[in-house]
């Protein structure tokens, strides 16, 4: 069992955003008799594919790379240099293809997605590499106490909180430039291929966060089997640029379902339209949170991630007590501890596996009833101020238990590497690691993702 701390996660945005896109894609076809606005983002993400293939291929030579300026001194900037070069070539194909076949806009919004997720590479790099400032900071928060540590931690998660809502604002709000003039369905389609953009590189984001659990497992099996300190470093630094990986493709993860619940939100305001001019009632256009139902509305949805973030970490925590309760039963059993008689693994595999199910039953009701149960209850506007809630603060709490959680683990693993007297000093002691609250990001892309969706499927008529 070496380090189970991370295991590799998904995200349940990737197909959310190209159905998003196909499915105002498809009013627009309507609209216009043009099939690109369909076709498009299915070539751009077999662009994407083809890219990533050549961008992670080209990982191991960019160390000696014969131009100096392109060359890297780490794993991390060697990761970031095959991001980049997949992102060119993304670009230069899909204004090839824009210009030949389909609009230059289209192009030119998938950049913005794309500059978005490299925004990203640098700016989680920034607030969890143990080389910048606010990792020192929480490592030196660490001579004054474990409380202070947690402080410190917190507040940087808080920071990168409001700086990636504003990034992801901005790159929004250009499709209201380049479709300047035209309809409000132009820029909700656009919105969408700015998430088409920042997951056409989904084969490099699904290896940069595959390398975070693959590292750290890595450098736990590196400890119990007492390497070499010259291995042990180097594993030890591959952690850590792990760690930043990880909170790297969160980062655009979390913003791609933003992107993503973005559009399907408009476009659950233009379904709901559809059918209230079907029933003969009068069409709402717009939703507003101005009055009293879309704020009930409004403060459910923002309550539901942290909802859902507590039920899953103590949902962990549940799961864990039993395993160690195991661990702890079969260290009692003759010739375990010797090494002369072989643990029973897969009484934990069990544990695991019927706790995880176990537990994510009320998730997913909860998930599946909240937002019918709020639309059947105080109808159109109340589900729409839901659906805004959900998705304001599922990024700016998913975000934040992110970052922090990746600064807090750099900050005891640059510890750990010497800093301060190194293991079993006060200041290691003091270090906390990665909190609990890591393990509930993944579910607050499916939330934000599923009760869009979820709502997508609820037609309800006002009072």
């Amino acid at each position: 069992m070496a380090s189970s701390e991370n295991i590799g996660r998904g995200d349940a945005t990737k197909d959310l955003t190209i159905v998003s896109a196909l499915i105002l894609g498809l009013v627009l076809f309507h609209l216009t008799g043009n099939m690109f606005w369909i076709v498009y983002p299915l070539v751009i993400r077999a662009i994407g594919v083809l890219s990533s293939i050549v961008g992670t291929l080209a990982v191991p030579l960019w160390e000696s790379f014969p131009i100096k300026f392109f060359r890297a001194k780490d794993a991390e900037v060697a990761m970031f240099r095959s991001y980049e070069l997949s992102s060119a070539i993304t670009i230069a194909a899909a204004f090839i293809f824009s210009i030949f076949y389909a609009d230059w806009r289209l192009a030119l919004l998938n950049t913005v997605g794309i500059i978005l997720a490299l925004v990203f590479n640098p700016l989680t790099s920034y607030f969890t590499s143990y080389k910048k400032k606010p990792v020192q900071e929480i490592v030196e928060a660490t001579k004054t106490g474990p409380a202070t540590t947690i402080l410190s931690g917190l507040s940087v998660g808080m920071e990168s909180s409001v700086v990636s809502a504003v990034v992801v604002a901005l790159a929004l709000a250009t499709t209201i430039l380049i479709y300047w003039g035209y309809a409000p369905i132009y820029m909700l389609y656009g919105v969408a291929m700015i998430g088409i953009g920042m997951l056409s590189l989904t084969g490099n984001n699904v290896a940069m966060d595959s390398f975070g659990p693959i590292s750290d497992n890595a450098n736990g099996i590196g400890e119990m089997a007492h390497v070499g300190p010259k291995a042990y470093k180097i594993m030890a630094e591959l952690d850590a640029v792990g760690n930043t990986t990880k909170a790297i493709t969160k980062q655009i993860a979390i913003a791609s379902a933003v992107v993503a619940a973005t559009s399907l939100f408009f476009s659950y305001v233009t379904d709901i339209g559809i059918v209230q001019a079907r029933l003969g009632l009068p069409v709402i256009s717009a939703i507003s949170i101005s009055g009293l139902l879309g704020i009930i509305g409004f403060l459910i949805g923002g309550a539901l991630p942290f909802l859902f973030s507590s039920y899953c970490i103590k949902a962990v925590a549940r799961g864990a007590g039993k395993v160690v309760a195991e661990v702890r039963k079969q260290f009692k059993i003759p010739g375990v501890m010797e090494g002369t008689r072989i643990p029973e693994y897969d009484k934990v595999v069990s544990i695991t596996t019927a706790a995880a199910q176990k537990e994510l039953v009320p998730l997913v009701s909860l998930s599946v009833g909240l937002p019918l149960l709020v639309g059947l209850i105080f109808h159109v506007e109340a589900l729409g101020g839901f659906l805004a809630g959900v998705i304001l603060s599922g990024q700016l709490l998913a975000v934040f238990m992110a970052v922090s959680g990746g600064a807090l683990d750099n900050a005891k693993k640059f510890i750990e590497d010497g800093a301060l007297g190194g293991k079993g000093s006060e200041a290691h002691k003091a270090s906390v690691g990665t909190p609990g609250a890591y393990v509930a990001i993944v579910i607050l892309f499916a939330i934000i993702a599923w009760s869009i969706w979820q709502s997508q499927q609820t037609k309800v008529s006002p009072v």
